[in-house]
Protein backbone atom coordinates (compact mmCIF):
# COMPACT_ATOMS: atom_id res chain seq x y z
CA UNK A 1 0.00 0.00 0.00
CA UNK A 2 1.18 3.47 -0.94
CA UNK A 3 1.12 6.34 1.66
CA UNK A 4 -0.25 9.33 0.03
CA UNK A 5 1.65 12.43 0.42
CA UNK A 6 -0.07 13.81 3.22
CA UNK A 7 0.72 11.30 5.75
CA UNK A 8 4.84 11.34 4.65
CA UNK A 9 4.69 15.08 5.28
CA UNK A 10 3.33 14.40 8.72
CA UNK A 11 5.96 11.79 9.56
CA UNK A 12 8.64 14.00 8.28
CA UNK A 13 7.58 16.60 10.46
CA UNK A 14 7.33 14.25 12.94
CA UNK A 15 11.01 13.01 12.83
CA UNK A 16 12.02 16.32 12.55
CA UNK A 17 10.43 17.68 16.15
CA UNK A 18 11.65 13.98 17.41
CA UNK A 19 15.54 15.04 16.28
CA UNK A 20 15.03 18.43 17.74
CA UNK A 21 14.06 17.23 20.81
CA UNK A 22 17.21 14.50 21.37
CA UNK A 23 19.23 17.45 20.56
CA UNK A 24 17.73 19.64 22.90
CA UNK A 25 18.34 16.50 25.54
CA UNK A 26 21.67 16.46 24.36
CA UNK A 27 22.42 19.84 25.25
CA UNK A 28 24.43 20.31 28.18
CA UNK A 29 23.67 23.21 30.80
CA UNK A 30 25.88 25.09 33.19
CA UNK A 31 25.10 26.96 35.79
CA UNK A 32 26.98 29.88 36.04
CA UNK A 33 27.66 32.20 38.89
CA UNK A 34 27.97 35.72 38.22
CA UNK A 35 28.37 39.38 38.98
CA UNK A 36 28.54 40.60 35.63
CA UNK A 37 26.73 43.50 35.03
CA UNK A 38 23.18 42.94 33.34
CA UNK A 39 23.70 44.70 30.35
CA UNK A 40 26.93 42.56 29.44
CA UNK A 41 25.88 38.84 29.75
CA UNK A 42 24.00 38.93 26.98
CA UNK A 43 27.13 40.10 24.56
CA UNK A 44 28.98 36.97 26.25
CA UNK A 45 26.37 34.27 26.22
CA UNK A 46 26.04 34.73 22.61
CA UNK A 47 29.65 34.90 21.84
CA UNK A 48 30.24 31.20 23.81
CA UNK A 49 27.13 29.93 21.96
CA UNK A 50 28.71 30.52 18.10
CA UNK A 51 31.42 28.48 19.70
CA UNK A 52 29.59 25.84 21.01
CA UNK A 53 26.08 25.72 19.99
CA UNK A 54 25.63 22.37 22.18
CA UNK A 55 26.56 24.31 25.47
CA UNK A 56 23.54 26.15 26.90
CA UNK A 57 24.52 28.45 30.27
CA UNK A 58 21.95 29.11 32.58
CA UNK A 59 23.06 32.22 35.08
CA UNK A 60 22.66 32.79 38.42
CA UNK A 61 23.40 37.09 39.54
CA UNK A 62 23.82 39.37 41.67
CA UNK A 63 26.45 41.49 43.59
CA UNK A 64 29.84 40.05 44.12
CA UNK A 65 29.39 39.82 47.96
CA UNK A 66 25.80 37.80 47.76
CA UNK A 67 27.76 35.35 45.43
CA UNK A 68 30.42 34.72 47.14
CA UNK A 69 28.21 34.18 50.26
CA UNK A 70 26.25 31.97 48.56
CA UNK A 71 28.99 29.91 47.39
CA UNK A 72 30.55 29.69 51.07
CA UNK A 73 27.03 28.49 52.12
CA UNK A 74 26.78 26.04 49.32
CA UNK A 75 30.61 24.65 50.38
CA UNK A 76 29.36 21.63 51.21
CA UNK A 77 26.62 20.69 48.37
CA UNK A 78 27.58 22.90 45.34
CA UNK A 79 24.87 24.30 43.23
CA UNK A 80 27.53 26.03 40.90
CA UNK A 81 29.62 24.73 37.98
CA UNK A 82 31.20 27.99 37.08
CA UNK A 83 31.99 30.84 38.45
CA UNK A 84 32.61 33.70 36.06
CA UNK A 85 32.86 37.62 36.55
CA UNK A 86 33.15 37.63 39.95
CA UNK A 87 36.37 39.47 42.16
CA UNK A 88 39.35 37.78 41.80
CA UNK A 89 39.92 38.71 45.64
CA UNK A 90 36.46 36.21 46.05
CA UNK A 91 37.53 33.60 43.59
CA UNK A 92 41.09 33.45 46.29
CA UNK A 93 38.44 32.86 48.94
CA UNK A 94 37.31 30.30 47.39
CA UNK A 95 40.40 28.79 46.31
CA UNK A 96 41.61 28.62 50.09
CA UNK A 97 38.59 26.95 51.25
CA UNK A 98 39.18 23.87 48.66
CA UNK A 99 36.36 24.67 46.20
CA UNK A 100 38.35 24.87 42.92
CA UNK A 101 38.84 22.88 40.17
CA UNK A 102 42.54 23.97 38.66
CA UNK A 103 42.64 24.33 35.07
CA UNK A 104 44.76 25.90 32.34
CA UNK A 105 42.55 27.14 29.60
CA UNK A 106 44.19 26.87 26.17
CA UNK A 107 44.86 30.95 25.91
CA UNK A 108 46.28 30.96 29.64
CA UNK A 109 49.75 31.74 28.38
CA UNK A 110 48.37 35.15 27.09
CA UNK A 111 46.83 36.21 30.39
CA UNK A 112 49.21 38.30 31.85
CA UNK A 113 51.06 36.90 35.29
CA UNK A 114 49.94 39.48 37.61
CA UNK A 115 46.00 39.04 36.08
CA UNK A 116 46.01 35.45 37.28
CA UNK A 117 46.37 32.71 40.03
CA UNK A 118 50.16 31.51 40.66
CA UNK A 119 49.55 27.80 40.91
CA UNK A 120 49.78 26.18 38.33
CA UNK A 121 47.22 24.96 37.05
CA UNK A 122 46.05 28.02 37.80
CA UNK A 123 42.83 28.17 40.10
CA UNK A 124 41.54 31.20 38.70
CA UNK A 125 42.73 33.21 36.21
CA UNK A 126 41.24 37.30 35.35
CA UNK A 127 39.10 38.57 32.61
CA UNK A 128 39.26 42.02 32.78
CA UNK A 129 40.32 44.54 35.63
CA UNK A 130 37.44 46.88 36.97
CA UNK A 131 38.48 49.88 39.08
CA UNK A 132 36.91 52.90 41.75
CA UNK A 133 35.76 56.05 40.24
CA UNK A 134 33.94 58.64 41.39
CA UNK A 135 30.89 60.20 39.18
CA UNK A 136 30.28 63.56 40.21
CA UNK A 137 27.14 65.20 39.47
CA UNK A 138 27.96 68.57 38.14
CA UNK A 139 24.91 70.43 38.00
CA UNK A 140 23.62 69.79 41.58
CA UNK A 141 27.31 70.44 42.69
CA UNK A 142 26.97 73.82 41.03
CA UNK A 143 23.56 74.48 42.78
CA UNK A 144 25.20 73.39 45.93
CA UNK A 145 28.52 75.40 45.38
CA UNK A 146 30.15 72.40 45.29
CA UNK A 147 34.13 71.93 44.54
CA UNK A 148 34.84 68.84 42.33
CA UNK A 149 37.06 67.01 44.30
CA UNK A 150 40.66 65.56 43.17
CA UNK A 151 41.79 62.78 45.87
CA UNK A 152 39.68 60.34 48.41
CA UNK A 153 40.87 62.68 51.43
CA UNK A 154 39.36 65.70 49.71
CA UNK A 155 35.89 63.26 50.07
CA UNK A 156 36.76 63.94 53.90
CA UNK A 157 36.00 67.47 53.84
CA UNK A 158 32.79 68.47 55.83
CA UNK A 159 31.78 70.28 52.64
CA UNK A 160 30.58 67.07 51.19
CA UNK A 161 28.46 66.28 54.11
CA UNK A 162 25.50 63.95 53.53
CA UNK A 163 26.41 64.25 49.61
CA UNK A 164 27.99 61.17 48.89
CA UNK A 165 27.02 57.19 48.48
CA UNK A 166 29.26 54.46 47.83
CA UNK A 167 28.66 50.33 48.46
CA UNK A 168 28.56 48.25 50.75
CA UNK A 169 31.76 46.68 50.81
CA UNK A 170 29.80 43.32 52.61
CA UNK A 171 27.67 43.28 49.39
CA UNK A 172 29.87 45.16 46.59
CA UNK A 173 32.80 44.33 45.27
CA UNK A 174 33.27 47.45 44.19
CA UNK A 175 33.09 48.64 48.02
CA UNK A 176 35.01 45.88 49.13
CA UNK A 177 38.34 46.90 46.80
CA UNK A 178 37.84 50.53 47.71
CA UNK A 179 37.93 49.67 51.33
CA UNK A 180 40.85 47.87 50.67
CA UNK A 181 42.55 50.13 48.80
CA UNK A 182 42.01 52.62 51.62
CA UNK A 183 43.78 50.00 54.04
CA UNK A 184 46.72 49.95 51.81
CA UNK A 185 47.36 53.18 51.26
CA UNK A 186 47.13 54.64 54.98
CA UNK A 187 47.16 51.29 56.94
CA UNK A 188 45.30 48.50 58.74
CA UNK A 189 47.11 47.46 61.95
CA UNK A 190 43.95 45.82 62.96
CA UNK A 191 41.53 48.33 63.17
CA UNK A 192 43.46 50.98 64.73
CA UNK A 193 45.40 52.11 60.99
CA UNK A 194 45.17 55.38 59.39
CA UNK A 195 42.51 53.69 56.69
CA UNK A 196 40.14 53.15 59.34
CA UNK A 197 40.67 57.09 60.15
CA UNK A 198 39.97 58.10 56.94
CA UNK A 199 36.80 56.24 56.73
CA UNK A 200 36.15 57.85 60.05
CA UNK A 201 36.21 60.68 58.32
CA UNK A 202 34.39 59.65 55.20
CA UNK A 203 31.37 57.86 56.70
CA UNK A 204 30.34 61.88 58.19
CA UNK A 205 29.64 62.33 55.12
CA UNK A 206 27.97 59.44 53.26
CA UNK A 207 24.40 59.99 52.92
CA UNK A 208 24.06 55.99 52.40
CA UNK A 209 25.86 52.80 51.60
CA UNK A 210 24.13 50.57 48.98
CA UNK A 211 24.20 46.89 48.13
CA UNK A 212 25.32 47.70 44.85
CA UNK A 213 28.59 48.77 43.11
CA UNK A 214 26.45 50.81 40.25
CA UNK A 215 23.78 52.02 42.30
CA UNK A 216 25.84 55.21 43.75
CA UNK A 217 26.92 56.42 40.10
CA UNK A 218 23.26 56.36 39.22
CA UNK A 219 22.39 57.87 42.05
CA UNK A 220 24.55 60.84 41.04
CA UNK A 221 23.75 60.73 37.43
CA UNK A 222 20.02 60.84 38.64
CA UNK A 223 21.01 64.25 40.88
CA UNK A 224 19.78 62.02 44.03
CA UNK A 225 23.56 62.58 45.14
CA UNK A 226 25.78 64.95 43.88
CA UNK A 227 28.37 62.12 44.37
CA UNK A 228 28.81 58.17 44.26
CA UNK A 229 31.52 55.85 44.44
CA UNK A 230 31.18 53.65 41.59
CA UNK A 231 33.25 51.78 38.97
CA UNK A 232 34.74 53.41 35.76
CA UNK A 233 32.15 51.30 33.65
CA UNK A 234 29.03 52.15 35.13
CA UNK A 235 30.33 56.08 35.45
CA UNK A 236 31.62 56.06 31.46
CA UNK A 237 28.39 54.09 30.72
CA UNK A 238 26.09 56.85 32.51
CA UNK A 239 28.22 59.56 31.21
CA UNK A 240 27.56 58.37 27.34
CA UNK A 241 23.99 58.40 27.84
CA UNK A 242 24.05 61.99 28.57
CA UNK A 243 24.38 62.14 32.50
CA UNK A 244 26.06 65.35 33.42
CA UNK A 245 28.85 63.47 35.61
CA UNK A 246 32.14 63.90 35.59
CA UNK A 247 34.77 61.11 36.41
CA UNK A 248 37.30 61.46 39.23
CA UNK A 249 39.82 59.40 39.28
CA UNK A 250 41.27 60.44 43.33
CA UNK A 251 44.85 60.72 42.79
CA UNK A 252 46.58 58.63 45.56
CA UNK A 253 45.32 55.44 43.78
CA UNK A 254 42.69 53.54 42.79
CA UNK A 255 41.18 50.24 44.08
CA UNK A 256 40.37 47.57 41.63
CA UNK A 257 39.61 44.05 41.12
CA UNK A 258 39.49 41.00 38.50
CA UNK A 259 36.38 40.04 37.12
CA UNK A 260 37.90 36.59 37.21
CA UNK A 261 36.53 32.58 35.93
CA UNK A 262 37.23 29.56 37.87
CA UNK A 263 35.62 26.17 38.01
CA UNK A 264 33.93 24.63 40.75
CA UNK A 265 35.40 21.40 42.15
CA UNK A 266 32.82 18.70 41.71
CA UNK A 267 31.12 20.08 38.94
CA UNK A 268 29.32 16.96 37.18
CA UNK A 269 29.87 19.18 33.39
CA UNK A 270 33.76 19.37 33.79
CA UNK A 271 33.84 19.10 30.06
CA UNK A 272 31.47 21.76 29.03
CA UNK A 273 32.95 23.97 32.03
CA UNK A 274 36.65 23.50 30.57
CA UNK A 275 35.25 24.62 26.97
CA UNK A 276 33.32 28.05 28.99
CA UNK A 277 36.86 28.43 29.99
CA UNK A 278 38.60 27.88 27.01
CA UNK A 279 36.45 30.28 25.28
CA UNK A 280 36.12 32.77 28.27
CA UNK A 281 40.11 33.11 27.95
CA UNK A 282 40.60 33.92 24.47
CA UNK A 283 40.76 36.87 22.43
CA UNK A 284 38.01 36.97 20.92
CA UNK A 285 36.42 36.98 24.74
CA UNK A 286 39.21 39.29 25.69
CA UNK A 287 37.66 41.83 22.68
CA UNK A 288 33.95 41.30 24.25
CA UNK A 289 35.68 42.54 27.66
CA UNK A 290 37.93 45.44 26.37
CA UNK A 291 34.39 46.88 24.62
CA UNK A 292 33.41 47.30 28.78
CA UNK A 293 36.65 48.22 30.38
CA UNK A 294 40.10 49.72 29.69
CA UNK A 295 42.08 46.77 31.05
CA UNK A 296 41.55 43.40 29.50
CA UNK A 297 43.79 40.07 31.27
CA UNK A 298 45.44 40.12 27.62
CA UNK A 299 47.26 43.12 27.01
CA UNK A 300 46.76 45.15 24.40
CA UNK A 301 43.26 44.02 23.17
CA UNK A 302 40.82 46.70 24.56
CA UNK A 303 40.58 49.79 22.69
CA UNK A 304 40.55 53.23 25.27
CA UNK A 305 38.09 54.33 26.77
CA UNK A 306 36.55 57.78 26.39
CA UNK A 307 36.74 59.29 29.91
CA UNK A 308 39.34 57.18 31.09
CA UNK A 309 43.06 58.23 31.42
CA UNK A 310 45.83 56.93 29.65
CA UNK A 311 47.35 55.96 32.40
CA UNK A 312 44.68 54.36 34.18
CA UNK A 313 46.75 50.85 34.95
CA UNK A 314 49.11 53.03 36.54
CA UNK A 315 47.05 54.58 38.65
CA UNK A 316 45.94 51.37 40.35
CA UNK A 317 46.92 49.95 43.87
CA UNK A 318 49.03 46.98 44.48
CA UNK A 319 46.88 44.08 45.67
CA UNK A 320 47.70 40.84 46.53
CA UNK A 321 44.79 38.64 46.46
CA UNK A 322 45.31 36.07 48.68
CA UNK A 323 46.49 38.36 51.42
CA UNK A 324 43.20 40.26 50.90
CA UNK A 325 41.15 37.06 50.86
CA UNK A 326 42.94 35.76 53.95
CA UNK A 327 41.54 39.56 55.62
CA UNK A 328 38.49 39.80 54.23
CA UNK A 329 36.18 38.25 57.04
CA UNK A 330 37.93 40.05 59.71
CA UNK A 331 38.07 43.53 57.24
CA UNK A 332 34.63 43.09 56.86
CA UNK A 333 33.09 42.52 60.90
CA UNK A 334 34.89 45.78 61.47
CA UNK A 335 34.00 47.55 59.10
CA UNK A 336 30.46 46.33 59.72
CA UNK A 337 30.42 47.29 63.26
CA UNK A 338 31.33 50.94 62.53
CA UNK A 339 29.32 51.98 59.50
CA UNK A 340 26.55 49.86 58.87
CA UNK A 341 24.34 51.52 60.51
CA UNK A 342 23.68 53.84 57.48
CA UNK A 343 23.27 50.46 54.52
CA UNK A 344 20.44 50.85 52.82
CA UNK A 345 17.57 47.97 53.92
CA UNK A 346 17.93 44.45 52.40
Amino acid sequence: MRLSPRPLASLAAFALIAYAGAASAQKTTLLVYTALETDQIKAYEDGFSKANPDIALKWVRDSTGVITAKLLAEKNNPQADVVMGVAASSLALLDNQGMLQGYAPLNLDAIMAKYRDRKNPPAWWGMDVWGATVCFNTVEAQKRGLPKPETWKDLAKPVYKGQIVMPNPASSGTGFFDVSAWLTLWGDDNGKGGGWKYMDALHENIAQYTHSGSKPCNMAASGEYVMGISFEYRANTNKAKGAPIDLVFPKEGLGWDLEAFGIMKGTKHLDAAKKLADWASSKDAMQLYGKNFAITAQPGVAAPLANVPKDYEARLVKMDFATTAANRERVLGEWMKRYDGKSEKK
